[in-house]
């Protein structure tokens, strides 16, 4: 560090109304690390912001710097964008209070909370807007992808509820984006993946829910799993939209209700739930146990709350993980047998691959109402590859690029840009389809230098 940097990061930490933290500090390694193991990124500044004003000082000091820059809300992002190499790491984890109307409906969300901070707070008035699966994912960066969950069939994406948000551009200047105000800038962050600038806080519409909810899984032989998954395809098709019902291939972990002869077997996994009447729920999810003969079985009504963190122990932080993904808009016979194929084949005992079903709500918005465009989509595929050391980097990565690239055939257009890795910044525009075009003009407006491309990033030179 050359002399004139010492004194310009002195500067910064004394006048940065947060708290900085230097490579140096006793704190560096544990503040820098992420959800995925296999990102391990030094940066060289890591703003920690308590609020807009925080980040609009480190937002200007690495433009004024030329400092590679990135943000993180809940680091749980698969890329592993939330850190860089050498540059300033905007941490906003320390921004993490939510703000219940319940009232009106609405929900204020600082960028620093996880799914978890949000559905606790909501909850208490019985509420809850579609978010995602696992309890610590950052409400940021699932909102910027688009984001999906248990209640998207119901009422849509996550970026179909978000009202409005507070933004710190690529100038310093912080802006109010809705429907009426910034109406461009909101457009293209509803999906533009943290491309325009720095979220400080998110407004939600929310929704009637639980407080309980029938939910639960039903666990399948693998050897079943044509049968199951075939009987998945058609179920899905016809179900009520207040009903969700997705499926996952690997592994049985050493769930209570399985027999222990069961645990680390191949398994298919039915993981359903239903928000209505229990008893008409029950009604409804009845055939799916006719799909085969269970291993076992564990549902019933617990608290939304609860079933929003059943896969947490699944999804735990420290693993190294690389993910691949694929839209549906039907699930044809050939796409099954070949995902049935490499679910046979899993290279790492924490290796899974799941279908989330949307579609319903998340289809009636037009393609171009923002930037999140994948409409169509009615199933995405997570290849989800996930393990313990480095040994097992070729065969985990070589066995979900494999099943990518041979289930690539059956899929549909577009992608989950949330589900991308670090290595495919050539599937982006693809990823936005008719959009794409739209987001880089807008990119040119609001970001002409690209000082957020530490994403999945759209070049305003494109």
């Amino acid at each position: 560090m050359s002399q004139l940097e010492a004194v310009s990061i002195e500067s910064f930490k004394k006048h940065f109304q947060g708290k900085i933290v230097l490579p140096s500090d006793d704190d560096y390694d544990e503040v820098r690390q992420i959800w995925n193991a296999m990102i391990d990124r030094k940066p060289a500044i890591i703003a920690r912001c308590l609020s807009a004003e925080c980040v609009v000082q480190a937002v200007n000091f690495s433009r004024e710097h030329d400092l590679l820059l990135s943000v993180r809300g809940g680091g749980h992002n698969i890329a592993g964008n939330a850190v860089c190499d050498g540059g300033l790491m905007i941490d906003m984890s320390l921004m993490n209070a939510v703000h219940v109307n319940p009232n009106t409906h609405r929900v204020l969300v600082e960028p620093g909370c996880i799914l978890g901070d949000v559905d606790a707070e909501v909850q208490k008035h019985g509420l809850a807007t579609p978010l995602g699966i696992n309890s610590t994912t950052g409400v940021a960066g699932l909102t910027l992808g688009g984001g999906f969950g248990w209640l998207s069939r119901l009422y849509g994406m996550t970026v179909d509820n978000l009202l409005s948000v507070h933004v710190v551009t690529a100038s310093g200047t912080q802006l109010k984006a809705s429907e009426t105000e910034n109406a461009d800038l909101f457009w293209g962050i509803r999906g533009g993946g943290g491309n325009f600038g720095v979220i400080t806080s998110f407004e939600f519409q929310l929704h009637p829910v639980g407080p309980d909810v029938l939910s639960g899984l039903i666990v399948f032989p693998f050897d079943q799993a044509k049968s199951v998954l075939t009987q998945f395809a058609e179920f899905t098709q016809s179900m009520p939209e207040a009903l969700n019902v997705w499926m996952v291939t690997r592994k049985a972990p050493p769930l209570p209700f399985l027999p222990e002869a069961v645990h680390g077997q191949e398994i298919v996994a039915l993981a359903l739930c239903y928000f209505g009447d229990p008893a008409e729920g029950e009604k409804l999810i009845a055939p799916l146990r006719s799909f085969g003969k269970a291993h076992g079985e564990h549902v019933g009504v617990q608290p939304y709350t609860a079933w929003q963190q059943a896969f947490d122990p699944l999804l735990t932080p420290g693993a190294r993980n690389y993910w691949k993904s694929h839209n549906f808009t039907s699930l044809s016979e050939d796409a099954l047998d070949v995902l049935i194929e490499y679910a046979g084949k899993l290279p790492s005992p924490h290796c899974e691959i799941f279908i989330g079903t949307i579609g319903g709500q998340t289809t009636r918005v037009a393609p171009d109402a923002m930037a999140y465009s994948s409409r169509d989509a009615k199933y995405v595929m997570n290849v989800h590859g996930r393990w313990e050391t480095p040994e097992e980097d070729e065969a985990c990565i070589g066995w979900a690029r494999e099943f990518f690239a041979k289930s690539q055939p059956y899929a549909s257009g577009g992608a989950y840009i949330n589900f991308l890795t670090q290595d495919e910044s050539d599937r982006v525009a693809f990823a936005y389809g008719e959009t794409y075009t739209r987001l880089v003009e807008l990119k040119k407006k609001y970001d002409p230098n690209n000082l957020f491309r530490m994403n999945q990033n759209i070049k305003p030179d494109a």
